[in-house]
């Protein structure tokens, strides 16, 4: 059999799934395991995760960066406040603005996934990411979008038992309040309804900055270690985020703001720890297919970020949860049956 390889179609198929996929909550990784395995023939063996020498994971990891480097320009504006608000802090040793702790939250927030990457990624990867497991987690990822949805529901319901909703600085709060009051924070309940992540409307992306600022530690650990899951193929990272904190009383436009803004730094740390591999064994011969892959899931990352962002002013993740369940059956029929 001839060595491994990547064509230009392949790449910038993968590329253009990779880019969609990895912001839905739909689980790119997912994807990437059962398109080549649904396709079969030359796709299947190409785009093989397994494979021993399968310069596919490379391919992966190049079209990531891309996405991140999507999501860096996306949200540029609010990336800058939150470097410099960071720097700031370094520099005074305090947090006195909402911009220093989003800051210092996202940096503690991305330690679990992190750590659990370094640790698992490869175990997982080699011993999961074939059809049937990625079949199998893809319908648990719409089963738990669609729970999560209607614990949500029963939440918000008039004499429903909500959880909490840590967002906002109530009056009299210590510490916190402080934060807020050197910003002019004006509470969490206004600026809702308008979108905190189309990029062009800085006061409404403030406004959400401030509110996910007013999380405490430990709910921001907890969302963020939520992005573990997306390890097992099938499992989105996105989705993951975002349920989370919508069963931590978050809004759907702020959880899902807060899951793109710690998708970033994990996507670009994974993505950058891997990337010499191209000038390895396993990069030869694909340079030109990666770049082409990685041009189209940049592109592909930031028009869905700019759907997103829109969608989840009003909307909820029943679609998606709906998809992942009919999409995860489709494949774990046609790959054990065909």
């Amino acid at each position: 059999m001839a060595d491994p390889h990547l064509s230009y179609p392949e790449a910038i198929v993968v590329g253009l799934l990779q880019g969609v996929t990895e912001l839905f909550p739909v689980s790119s990784l997912g994807h990437g395991v059962l398109i080549p395995a649904l396709i079969g023939g030359r796709w299947a063996r190409d785009l093989n995760l397994t494979a021993d020498k399968s310069p596919y994971l490379t391919f992966l990891v190049a079209v990531h960066v891309a996405t991140a480097i999507a999501l860096v320009v996306f949200f540029r504006r609010d990336w800058a406040r939150i470097v410099v608000g960071l720097a700031i802090s370094l520099r005074d040793r305090k947090i006195t603005t909402p911009d220093q702790r989003l800051a210092w939250l996202l940096m503690v927030a991305t330690v679990p996934v992190g750590l659990a990457g370094l640790a698992l990624e490869h175990a997982v990867r080699t011993s999961l990411g074939k059809p049937v497991p990625a079949s199998v987690f893809l319908i648990l990822n719409g089963v738990v979008l669609a729970t999560v949805e209607r614990l949500r529901r029963r939440a918000d319901a008039p004499g429903g038992r909500r959880g909490p909703v840590p967002v906002g600085a109530p009056p009299g709060h210590r510490g916190r309040g402080q934060v807020y009051a050197a910003t002019g924070y004006r509470g969490a309940s206004e600026g809702r309804g308008v979108s905190a992540g189309h990029g062009h409307d800085d006061q409404a992306a403030v406004a959400s900055d401030h509110r996910l600022a007013g999380q405490s530690w430990a709910q921001g650990l907890l969302i963020g270690a939520a992005q573990i899951l997306a390890l097992l193929p099938g499992i989105s990272r996105s989705g993951s985020t975002i349920a989370a904190g919508l069963l931590r009383g978050l809004p759907h436009e702020d959880a899902a703001r807060f899951a793109f803004l710690l998708a970033t730094p994990v996507i670009a740390a994974a993505g950058l720890l891997k990337l010499p591999e191209l000038a390895g064994p396993t990069g030869h011969g694909i340079l030109g297919q990666v770049l082409a892959g990685s041009l189209v899931a940049g592109i592909a990352a930031y028009l869905s970020l700019r759907f997103l962002t829109r969608y989840f002013e009003t909307r909820t993740l029943n679609p998606f949860a709906v998809y992942c369940v009919v999409a995860g059956i489709v494949s774990l029929a046609w790959t054990t049956l065909a």
